[in-house]
């Protein structure tokens, strides 16, 4: 018989018990990253010279801002249809398959007819439409197939990947217009590659959940009993809950005050005279800080209130407007170029991981579309006024005066909505 020395009895005691682990990131959630990394990296190196490449061709700056707000809006608007669609006959995949498809044929129309303005336009239409169909089936994939606690490192891991590729995509246009002295052609025909590989990566690798991993934990409406799938009905709009509805208030208020990236590029070729082959520096140092700051920040609001991280994004736009709007040279542009991408990191997967926690499960994908509709109604707003008053005052300086005001207001009304939730819940949520 082996006796155990004392020492060996008083490590015994002291070994503390297990202590619960976090559920892993789904290898999904990683797969559909890298297909969104592939799609960013084809999009943005288009998307840098967009603004540039029209202005080249004759369009005013209003004409411009039309175009880019009616593509996204046109994007948004996609994006509520096909989230309706994918809760009602539960296929995200096939969706996601149209609208990645979609995206493939604007690549090729752009890289066979770039020297058209027609084509031009319908490309960029085409590739937000597509993007559009295939967004809100894609975030709500993400939200039934993560873990319960992991839903804001999921979206954070997500985007994070997304935004690796669109920094990606602006080195590699970085690249292609210096080493072919700024050959259009050539930059918008090499998104062919990597939009082809995405789109095989989806068709043979995603795998659609048999069940919803997690429900929402914070909805005022009772789930649905798990055979049951919601019609296509506008009935449904109403089970989203009242303060789904204030969120989306805030959303609107807030994207009124957050132009497009293509004045942002506009802005640094025109008003700082960066040279025309190294304008993809802009979006690269968007990008990167937006990638930086979406993972940690999903992280850091799995175990808080979202409610004060979305006042921190907030506070982070109005920054980023007040230090663009005075900026004197290059260092100050980018340091404001970094807020702006540092922005986009902590209030679009808030909104996204608040909508999960708030929406009934089987309503999510009508819940992220609502969103995207209202970005959409915004966004053609703000990028219209943005356009018109940089044609009238003639400088992006006036512009950024507008967005800083209304981002002010958009935040306090998110402070106003915080305060009744903490009067109305024992919980605070």
């Amino acid at each position: 018989m082996s006796i155990s020395s004392p020492s060996q009895h008083s490590s015994q005691k002291k070994t503390p018990p297990d202590s619960p682990k976090l559920a892993p990131i789904p290898r999904m959630v990683w797969l559909i990253g890298i297909i969104m990394f592939c799609a960013n990296l084809a999009s943005v190196i288009v998307y840098t010279y967009g603004g540039v490449y029209f202005k080249k061709m004759g369009f005013a700056s209003r004409h411009v801002g039309l175009i880019e707000g009616l593509a996204e809006g046109t994007s948004h608007i996609m994006k509520l249809a096909s989230g309706v669609l994918s809760d009602a006959y539960r296929r995200r995949k096939v969706l996601m398959m149209v609208g990645y498809g979609t995206i493939v044929m604007a690549r090729y129309l752009m890289a066979l007819w770039s020297t058209f303005a027609f084509p031009v336009i319908l490309a960029r239409m085409l590739d937000r439409i597509g993007n559009g169909i295939q967004a809100a089936p894609r975030s709500a994939l993400v939200g039934d197939i993560s873990p319960p606690k992991r839903i804001g490192a999921c979206y954070g891991l997500k985007r994070s990947l997304a935004t690796m590729g669109s920094f990606a995509g602006a080195a590699v246009a970085l690249l292609i217009m210096y080493t072919t002295n700024n050959n259009y052609r050539v930059l918008f025909a090499f998104p062919i590659i990597p939009v082809t590989i995405g789109f095989v990566l989806l068709l043979i690798r995603v795998k659609e959940p048999h069940q919803i991993k997690h429900a929402a934990v914070l909805s005022g409406i009772p789930s649905y009993a798990p055979k049951y799938r919601p019609k296509f009905s506008r009935a449904n709009i109403k089970l989203l809950g009242g303060t789904f509805w204030k969120l989306m208030t805030v959303n609107f208020i807030f994207l009124l005050a957050r132009m497009g990236e293509t004045f942002l590029v506009m802005y640094g070729r025109f008003s700082f005279h960066i040279d025309e082959s190294f304008l993809p520096t802009i979006m690269m140092v968007f990008n990167a800080s937006w990638s930086l700051a979406s993972y940690p920040v999903g992280f850091i609001a799995d175990k808080m209130n979202r409610y004060w991280l979305l006042c921190l994004g907030m506070g982070t736009l109005i920054l980023a407007n007040f230090v663009l709007c005075t900026a004197g040279g290059l260092v100050a542009f980018y340091f404001g170029i970094m807020l702006w991408g540092i922005q986009y990191g902590t209030t679009q997967n808030i909104f996204l991981s608040l909508i999960n926690e708030i929406v009934p499960e089987n309503l999510r994908g009508t819940g992220i579309g609502v969103y995207w509709i209202t970005c959409a109604i915004a966004t053609v707003t703000c990028d219209y006024f943005v356009g018109l008053l940089v044609d009238v005052c003639g400088t992006m300086r006036a512009a950024f005066v507008m967005t800083g005001c209304v981002s002010v207001l958009g935040l306090m009304s998110l402070i106003v909505i915080m305060g009744y939730k903490i009067r109305t819940s024992p919980s605070g949520h």
